[in-house]
Protein backbone atom coordinates (compact mmCIF):
# COMPACT_ATOMS: atom_id res chain seq x y z
CA UNK A 1 0.00 0.00 0.00
CA UNK A 2 1.47 3.38 -0.89
CA UNK A 3 1.61 6.34 1.47
CA UNK A 4 -1.29 8.28 -0.02
CA UNK A 5 -3.60 5.28 0.17
CA UNK A 6 -2.56 4.65 3.78
CA UNK A 7 -3.18 8.28 4.67
CA UNK A 8 -6.57 8.31 2.95
CA UNK A 9 -7.59 5.06 4.67
CA UNK A 10 -6.47 6.39 8.05
CA UNK A 11 -8.33 9.66 7.63
CA UNK A 12 -11.57 8.04 6.48
CA UNK A 13 -11.45 5.32 9.12
CA UNK A 14 -10.53 7.83 11.82
CA UNK A 15 -13.39 10.11 10.82
CA UNK A 16 -15.86 7.22 10.96
CA UNK A 17 -14.51 6.07 14.33
CA UNK A 18 -14.73 9.63 15.71
CA UNK A 19 -18.33 9.94 14.49
CA UNK A 20 -19.23 6.68 16.17
CA UNK A 21 -17.34 7.44 19.40
CA UNK A 22 -18.29 11.04 20.06
CA UNK A 23 -21.70 11.30 18.44
CA UNK A 24 -24.63 8.95 18.97
CA UNK A 25 -24.59 7.65 15.39
CA UNK A 26 -24.28 3.98 16.35
CA UNK A 27 -26.64 4.38 19.30
CA UNK A 28 -29.36 5.65 16.99
CA UNK A 29 -28.65 3.07 14.27
CA UNK A 30 -28.47 0.09 16.62
CA UNK A 31 -31.55 1.26 18.52
CA UNK A 32 -33.47 1.61 15.29
CA UNK A 33 -32.79 -1.93 14.15
CA UNK A 34 -33.31 -3.44 17.60
CA UNK A 35 -29.71 -4.25 18.44
CA UNK A 36 -29.35 -1.86 21.37
CA UNK A 37 -28.09 -4.72 23.58
CA UNK A 38 -24.76 -4.43 21.73
CA UNK A 39 -24.20 -0.89 23.00
CA UNK A 40 -22.47 -2.09 26.15
CA UNK A 41 -19.33 -3.27 24.35
CA UNK A 42 -19.02 -0.50 21.76
CA UNK A 43 -16.33 1.36 23.72
CA UNK A 44 -14.20 -1.78 23.83
CA UNK A 45 -14.20 -1.85 20.04
CA UNK A 46 -14.41 1.78 18.95
CA UNK A 47 -11.65 3.30 21.09
CA UNK A 48 -8.95 0.78 20.03
CA UNK A 49 -10.14 1.19 16.44
CA UNK A 50 -9.75 4.96 16.72
CA UNK A 51 -6.25 4.57 18.18
CA UNK A 52 -5.35 2.17 15.36
CA UNK A 53 -6.49 4.58 12.66
CA UNK A 54 -4.66 7.47 14.33
CA UNK A 55 -1.53 5.31 14.36
CA UNK A 56 -2.02 4.56 10.66
CA UNK A 57 -2.29 8.29 9.96
CA UNK A 58 0.92 8.98 11.89
CA UNK A 59 2.75 6.15 10.12
CA UNK A 60 1.61 7.37 6.69
CA UNK A 61 2.65 10.94 7.49
CA UNK A 62 6.11 9.79 8.57
CA UNK A 63 6.51 7.77 5.38
CA UNK A 64 5.28 10.69 3.22
CA UNK A 65 7.82 13.07 4.70
CA UNK A 66 10.46 14.07 2.13
CA UNK A 67 13.98 12.75 2.72
CA UNK A 68 16.27 15.02 4.70
CA UNK A 69 13.61 16.61 6.91
CA UNK A 70 14.62 14.57 9.93
CA UNK A 71 17.96 16.36 10.27
CA UNK A 72 20.04 13.49 8.94
CA UNK A 73 21.90 13.64 5.68
CA UNK A 74 21.57 10.73 3.31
Amino acid sequence: MNEKTMLRTGLIGGAIAILCCFTPVLVILLGTVGLSAWLGWLDYVLLPTLVGFLGLIAYALVRCRPAGEDGRES
